[in-house]
């Protein structure tokens, strides 16, 4: 069996630290503290040539899932460019203001989205029937869900994780997200019997600029891909296998 470890970054430095550590495939975004928004299109095709699969994560803003018909314009243009970078997938999602997925506007960014792969992100987690829209990604026609099980973190989802993964019953992946490292992938893998997982695998780091902070351009404490995160995740995957 095999587990599939996808590592969210934002920057061609996180790119390249994850290809290096082991990642399988990758979440490529902007704006990681704002838990990730659409990556910038020269991003994009640096992370074109990487030689693992790369999704593109589709978010115009920061703030609810809730789109109106700019932030659907703007999400258009974005696949588009996902497409044109050559990049394998897109990772999309929505709500309406009840909570519930916003299914009309997901099946059109999907049809957009037509030959690239899709995961269906954290919008999931937002819903008040999970179960319910378990069937709906289903109905999408996406390939994975990512999810923290409707919880904060992974660890605090993991009966939800696990009854959802029972419930697609191979119809849809269930990717478990969400607080995930070295120290808990094993218990969360055993837990829900995931065949794919995804991580930050992030360290914290100091700014080396005190007038980069002073001035706004950059913040004190930021967190960055970790080569030896990916790396330790890596071999603890393979070691709950």
């Amino acid at each position: 069996m095999t587990i599939l470890l996808e590592v969210c970054v934002d920057s061609a430095e996180g790119l390249a630290a994850a290809i290096e550590g082991g990642a399988g495939r990758i979440e490529l975004c902007s704006a990681l503290e704002l838990g990730g928004l659409t990556p910038v299109p020269s991003l994009m095709r640096i992370a074109a040539r990487a030689p693992i699969p790369v999704y593109a994560m589709i978010r115009p803003h920061a703030g609810p899932f809730i789109f109106d018909g700019a932030d659907e314009e703007a999400m258009m243009i974005d696949i588009d460019a996902v497409r044109a970078a050559g990049l394998a997938g897109v990772v999309i999602g929505a709500n309406r203001p009840d909570g519930t997925l916003d299914m009309p506007l997901i099946h059109r960014l999907k049809a957009h989205a037509a030959g690239l792969g899709s995961t269906l992100h954290r919008a999931f987690d937002l819903v008040l029937d999970a179960d319910q829209a378990l069937e709906q990604a289903v109905e999408l026609g996406c390939e994975r869900i990512l999810t923290s099980g409707c919880s904060l973190r992974a660890t605090d989802g993991l009966e939800t994780l696990k009854r959802l993964s029972a419930k697609a019953a191979g119809r849809i992946s269930i990717m478990p997200g969400s607080g995930i490292r070295p120290a808990n992938v094993g218990e969360i893998l055993r837990a829900t019997g995931a065949r794919e997982v995804h991580g930050s695998c992030s360290s914290p780091v100091e700014s080396r600029d005190p007038r980069a902070v002073a001035f706004g351009f950059e913040a004190r404490r930021m967190n960055r891909t970790d080569v030896t995160v990916v790396r330790e995740m890596h071999r603890t995957i393979k070691a709950a296998i």
